[in-house]
């Protein structure tokens, strides 16, 4: 799995040499290595635009080290205001650490030179809820977000160029704009409910004038996603209302620059759960749901654990 990704990002090999410090500056990266890498970042940066649970909490391991290569985690929701103002808004916070190996050369020898990339993102969703029919809504959402990376090596592995320069201590920033189209089917009965999404996502990546000279890029995040839920009573009453017992399915397709970014172009979730209602009593939250969910597709697979309230 771990390899597989290396090479769906272009990460490269080498034979690392033991090289005095007085040598480092006249050291510099592979010709083009870093800017596909950090159009790379940018792509993995639209995976945490949206919320998605099938890349909430993703990790990517290196079988050879044992050490994590990516690691991903999302924390975001979405709601209509009212049904007299069918105003919707949307928030998704985001933040993976990635790190990828470089090859640095002089021209006679060369050497690895990793680094510590932390990347962050905020993404914001305005949209208008139009009903189509009974529990059948259609939704149009204007996305715009803003992400950053940081990158980090320890002194003893830069020397010249900016492109050295920005691994030791570089910022790439980037905003994006773009839109959501979601058809939403929500049937809420005392005996059961069900939540049903169709979405299809374009954003737009652009890096901007605060980054690094070394490193601007852009990227268009692309993805389609199905989202289903089934909640039933358990037979088991607490806080004075059903505990409900929660199933969910949901599937995402990627495309454009997220297509095979991280070695698959589709993800599967399936998940179980319980939901505890707090309606009952004078609280701000009405529903708390725990899930465990195990995500699979190409070459990857993992289980995770959410919590959702609802106010």
């Amino acid at each position: 799995m771990g390899a597989r990704f290396a090479w769906a990002l272009g990460a490269a090999c080498a034979l690392a040499s033991p090289l005095a410090l007085g040598q480092a500056a006249q050291f510099r990266l592979s010709s083009g290595d870093l800017q596909k890498r950090a159009n790379g970042v940018l792509a993995l940066m639209g995976y945490m635009l949206t919320p998605d649970v099938t890349t909430g909490s993703l990790g990517i391991t290196n079988p050879a080290t044992g050490n994590p290569d990516l690691a991903m985690s999302t924390l975001g929701g979405g709601f209509t205001v009212s049904r007299e103002l069918p105003l919707y808004l949307e928030g998704t916070l985001g933040y993976s650490r990635y790190d990828p190996t470089f090859v640095a050369s002089n021209g006679q020898v060369e050497r690895s030179v990793a680094a510590k990339w932390d990347a962050y993102s905020a993404t914001g969703g305005i949209g208008w809820s139009f009903p189509l029919a009974r529990d059948l809504t259609w939704r149009p959402v204007f996305n715009f977000s803003y992400g950053r990376v940081d990158s980090n090596v320890s002194a003893s592995q830069t020397g010249g160029g900016e492109e050295l320069d920005f691994l030791h201590n570089g910022q790439l920033n980037a905003y994006g704009l773009g839109g959501s189209l979601v058809l939403d089917y929500e049937r809420d009965r005392p005996g059961n409910a069900i939540d049903v999404e169709l979405r299809y996502t374009n954003i737009h990546l652009q890096s901007f004038s605060d980054s690094s000279t070394a490193v601007k890029g852009s990227a268009d995040a692309q993805s389609m996603s199905l989202w289903s839920r089934w909640r039933a009573p358990s037979g088991v009453t607490m806080l004075e209302r059903p505990l409900r017992y929660v199933l969910e399915l949901a599937h995402t397709g990627f495309f454009g620059d997220l297509d095979g970014a991280l070695g698959f172009n589709q993800r599967t979730s399936l998940g179980t759960g319980l939901e505890l209602d707090s309606s009952a009593y004078d609280i701000a939250v009405t529903r708390t749901r725990l899930m465990a969910r195990y995500q699979f597709g190409a070459h990857v697979s993992g289980w995770s654990v959410g919590l959702a309230v609802s106010f």
